[in-house]
């Protein structure tokens, strides 16, 4: 069987092109590897999205979800490992089987970048986090430390002043490059102290777990987690092989989303683009959709 689109990739991006392709009388294919919604299941609170004044990641993740299921979009929760050509026809491998389609979308997402500390990777789940919501609760009246200074790391800090004692937010420049309206609220905080020009040169742990972290090679602070939101990767590994990533692994797309392989398009926060939003994502999964369902 060869489908007139394979989309890969749940998130949001991917799910507007899916809901898109399948009004359009498209034979579409949704491919996963974990959960619907994806990176927006880790947001505790969207304010910036039309139609919803406030919403949680999860419950707009659900409410995603629920339209797929309510349109019959087939998926399989699977990992894809590989995409190859045979002519006009894309061969999407995964770890468990393969699929046939005239177009691909790659909506995959990004992935959190860590900070490159040796025993960093050790400590996940044992005192280093990338998800707020997904593990903020365990360090509840504790002191925790939270690295980065862009909305995310704004954002679940706020979300985490709510549950530890105390956080150290810390900042390798001097100026905080998130949202006005968030810098101030976190300023607001009694229990939020801002460590400006400041980076985590060491992580010390006990037991396996993490104990404390070194601030500019002289400074330790005892915590019992440390978050880190210092930007993200793009999860484009599987699609290097067809020439379509920068060296960072970013796609290059045209105008309707199409890469310099006929019948590839991307979406979503793995392209190359000025403004990574929820909404823009959304946007692009559609023009996507539409501008390949218009070829059949």
């Amino acid at each position: 069987m060869t489908y007139d689109s394979i989309i890969i990739g749940m998130g949001i991006a991917g799910i507007s092109a899916a809901v898109y392709a399948k009004r359009s009388g498209s034979n579409v294919l949704l491919l996963e590897k974990m959960r619907p919604g994806g990176i927006i299941n880790t947001i505790d609170k969207i304010e910036n999205y039309p139609g919803f004044k406030s919403i949680t990641g999860p419950d707009l993740a659900f409410q995603l979800f629920d339209q797929v299921n309510a349109l019959q979009v087939p998926y399989k929760m699977e990992e894809v490992i590989n995409i190859s050509l045979e002519n006009d026809v894309k061969i999407v491998k995964t770890t468990c089987s393969e699929y046939r389609a005239l177009n691909v979308l790659i909506a995959t997402g990004r992935s959190p970048i860590l900070l490159g500390l040796p025993n960093e990777e050790k400590l996940i789940g044992k005192g280093i986090s990338t998800c707020a919501l997904c593990d903020g609760y365990l360090y509840k009246g504790k002191e925790i430390a939270v690295v980065g200074g862009g909305n995310s790391a704004l954002q679940e800090a706020l979300y985490l002043s709510n549950i530890v004692n105390k956080i150290y937010l810390i900042h390798r420049r001097d100026q905080f490059r998130g949202d006005e309206e968030l810098v101030s609220r976190v300023k607001e905080k009694e229990n939020i102290e801002i460590l400006y020009n400041s980076q985590v040169t060491e992580l010390k742990e006990n037991n396996d777990e993490l104990k404390s972290i070194v601030i500019n090679n002289e400074k330790e602070l005892p915590v019992s987690a440390m978050f880190v939101y210092i930007g993200y990767a793009p999860k484009t590994e599987f699609a290097k092989e067809l020439g379509i990533t920068n060296p960072v692994g970013y796609i290059e797309v045209d105008e309707n989303f199409e890469t310099k392989v006929p019948g590839i398009y991307a979406a979503g926060d793995i392209i190359i683009k000025k403004v990574y939003q929820i909404v823009t994502a959304a946007s692009e999964g559609a023009t996507a959709a539409i501008r390949f369902s218009r070829k059949k």
